[in-house]
């Protein structure tokens, strides 16, 4: 067993990389860019791209499971951190009717809430990672606890925060989830499982988004694949006891880090990251994928994730079915005002409410707003191209936002629809006409005999080959 779970996987376990799916040709490096990643990566891969309100990209690849089980269309991974972009749609779906006010403090909707000094923190604290309250591994004894929503809420309500509301940003990587689900079902009365199923996959008949999965589709999960033992231990300690020591030297760390200009507290990434028995804990396993943690377990397809973030990306509506009305995601997703300290990580991340900036190859788009995932996952909407993203995985390792996978992956998908724009602006003077482009043979995707280039989207067969 792994780290979170799964099983170790090495580089050239299976010498075929398989991939399959549908793509317009405008959006041809983005398929580079994934089948760069299933030949040097292990395990499997989805990507879906929307752009206009229109999926343009729909591939995946690799393998699932330990056996080299090849990757199916309906294929779900557990995503982590991702997770938090749903939940955050959630509530402000919920905010958009009336029900609740970023600058509410939450203490009117949950009372219990309202101890231990945090009677002050509001809802855009929590949303913007302000409230202090990231210290996870202060609250509970052991990481099986998250399996405990009654538990969860009760361990917050005991836990002081670590500072006052809004004097530093503090990423809330596990307790978050528990915060905003916990208003979220305080004022519809309906699980959190069942609000992500009635307010978003069944409106937009999505084909797999489940924050606390039924019994039913648990087969479609791939098995989590790690990196050989030794990379493991980059992030997580593989024992309680290593995490103890750790901690006891946090101080040492955190005077290198300010050695090279970073001033962090070492402890307060612990505290966020690294309670105690998370090397032991699965996040693959049947009860952990059951069980709700809005922070941390969601189980997506890429599609799923990709329609939801393209209604985002199109002022809040996709295909008739509104989520969100326009002035609702602007809010959204506007830019917070930065805390006068950062805690956990050394780094701004743009927050807004509930989504950070998005880092990508070819920089950071101004308008771009999602959420990253530990282990390489990730799904993100720009309104400003009319575009939405979203990758998952089954293996790596990376930082708790992803890694250079998905950054790739982005930049990709910014390079088409740049180009594609580019295209389109150098047409404006003639007379509109249908685009065609010449489907060319990179990643495999060779145009079979007798058909014309542009026929988007096309089709990519399990040996590459456009059919």
């Amino acid at each position: 067993m792994g780290l979170f779970g799964g099983s170790i996987l090495t580089r050239g376990q299976s010498s075929r990389i398989q991939m399959d799916g549908t793509l317009h040709p405008d959006f041809i490096p983005v398929a580079e860019a994934l089948r760069h990643q299933l030949e040097t990566s292990p395990g499997g891969a989805a990507v879906c791209v929307y752009h206009r309100g229109q999926s343009v990209l729909d591939l995946w690849g690799g393998v699932k499971d330990h056996k080299g089980s090849p990757w199916d269309h309906d294929t779900m991974a557990p995503s982590f951190s991702t997770t938090k972009g749903v939940a955050s749609t959630l509530l402000h779906m919920m905010v958009d009717r009336g029900l609740v006010r970023y600058d509410d403090r939450v203490a009117e909707y949950w009372p219990g809430f309202a101890q231990a000094g945090k009677e002050r923190i509001t809802i855009r604290h929590v949303l913007a990672h302000q409230s202090g309250l990231y210290h996870i591994r202060q609250m509970i004894d052991r990481a099986d606890r998250m399996l405990d929503w009654p538990y969860m809420v009760r361990a917050i309500e005991r836990a002081a925060p670590l500072h006052a509301p809004g004097a530093r940003s503090g990423y809330h990587g596990l307790t978050y989830g528990y915060l905003v689900g916990e208003i979220l079902q305080r004022v519809t009365g309906r699980s959190f499982s069942r609000l992500v199923q009635d307010e978003i996959a069944k409106p937009l008949q999505l084909d797999g988004m489940h924050v606390g999965a039924p019994p039913a589709v648990l087969p479609r999960a791939a098995e989590l694949l790690w990196p050989k033992p030794g990379l493991l231990q980059r992030w997580v300690p593989p024992t309680p006891e290593l995490g103890d020591r750790i901690e006891k030297t946090a101080a040492l760390i955190q005077q290198a880090l300010l050695l090279v200009g970073l001033d962090i507290e070492v402890g307060s990434l612990l505290d966020a990251l690294v309670p105690r028995g998370i090397s032991s804990f699965d996040f693959g396993a049947r009860q952990v994928l059951r069980a709700a943690i809005p922070s941390a377990n969601g189980l997506f397809t890429a599609r799923s994730l990709a329609r939801m973030y393209a209604a985002l990306a199109n002022g809040g509506e996709l295909n008739g079915v509104r989520l969100l009305s326009t002035d609702a995601v602007k809010r959204a997703t506007q830019l917070q005002g930065r805390a006068p300290r950062l805690a956990v990580l050394p780094f701004d991340m743009r927050w807004r409410l509930g989504y950070h900036a998005i880092f990508t190859t070819r920089g950071i788009p101004r308008a771009a707003f999602g959420h990253f995932g530990f282990g390489g996952s990730g799904a993100w909407a720009d309104p400003s191209r009319e575009l939405a993203v979203a990758m998952i995985v089954n293996s790596g390792m990376g930082t708790p936002f992803g890694d250079l996978r998905i950054a790739r992956i982005s930049g990709a998908a910014l390079l088409s629809v740049d180009r594609r724009r580019q295209r389109q602006r150098a047409r404006s003077a003639f007379e509109p006409r249908r685009f065609r482009s010449p489907l060319s043979e990179v990643v495999g995707l060779a145009r079979p005999a007798g058909k014309r280039a542009g026929t988007p989207p096309g089709r990519v067969s399990a040996a590459g080959a456009r059919a």
